[in-house]
C-alpha cells in the first residue's frame, strides 16, 4: 500500500521537480506556444475576415449582375417596343402609299373609260351621221329625178336660208 500512501520526502520532490519543469515552461515553452496559438487566431480571423469580405464581394457582384439583367431586359422590351412600333408605322405606310397607288390606277382607269366613252359616242355620231347624209342623199336622188323636184327643193332651201323674203 506504499503505492497510494507516499512518503513526505517523495511528496517534497515532486513539487520542487514540478516547480522547476514548470518554471522552465513558463520561460521557454508558454510563449512559443502563446506566439503560435495567436498567430493561428490570427489566422482563422483573417480567413474569417476574407470570407466576410469574399461574401460582400459575391453579394455585390450577384447585385450588380441582377443590375445588368435588369438593364438588359428593360433594353430588351424598349427594342421590341420599338421594333413594334417601327413595324406598326411600316404597315400603315405601306398601306397609305398602297392606297394612294390603288386611287392613282382608279382614277387613270376612270379616265380612260371616260375617253373610251367619248370616242364611243364621237364614233357613234360619225356612224348616225354617215347613215343620215346616205338616208338623205337617197332621199334626196329620188325627189330629184325630175326639174319640177329639185327646183321645188332649191326655193325651200333659199327660203330656209333666207327667211326675211
Amino acid at each position: 500500500m506504499e503505492l497510494f500512501t507516499p512518503d513526505f520526502g517523495l511528496v517534497f520532490w515532486m513539487f520542487i521537480a514540478f516547480g522547476i519543469l514548470f518554471l522552465a515552461l513558463w520561460k521557454y515553452a508558454w510563449p512559443v506556444i502563446l506566439r503560435s496559438v495567436d498567430s493561428r487566431a490570427d489566422l482563422i480571423d483573417k480567413g474569417v475576415e476574407y470570407a466576410q469580405d469574399a461574401k460582400t464581394q459575391l453579394d455585390n457582384a450577384r447585385a450588380e449582375a441582377e443590375s445588368y439583367i435588369n438593364d438588359a431586359r428593360r433594353q430588351q422590351a424598349d427594342i421590341l417596343r420599338e421594333a413594334d412600333k417601327m413595324k406598326t408605322q411600316i404597315i400603315e405606310q405601306a398601306r397609305s402609299a398602297a392606297q394612294v397607288e390603288a386611287q392613282k390606277v382608279m382614277d387613270n382607269a376612270k379616265l380612260q373609260i371616260a375617253q373610251q366613252q367619248k370616242e364611243a359616242q364621237q364614233q357613234f355620231r360619225n356612224q348616225v351621221s354617215s347613215f343620215a347624209l346616205d338616208i338623205a342623199g337617197k332621199i334626196v336622188k329620188n325627189q330629184m329625178q325630175n326639174d319640177a323636184a329639185q327646183k321645188q327643193l332649191v326655193d325651200n332651201l333659199l327660203d330656209q336660208i333666207d327667211p326675211a323674203k
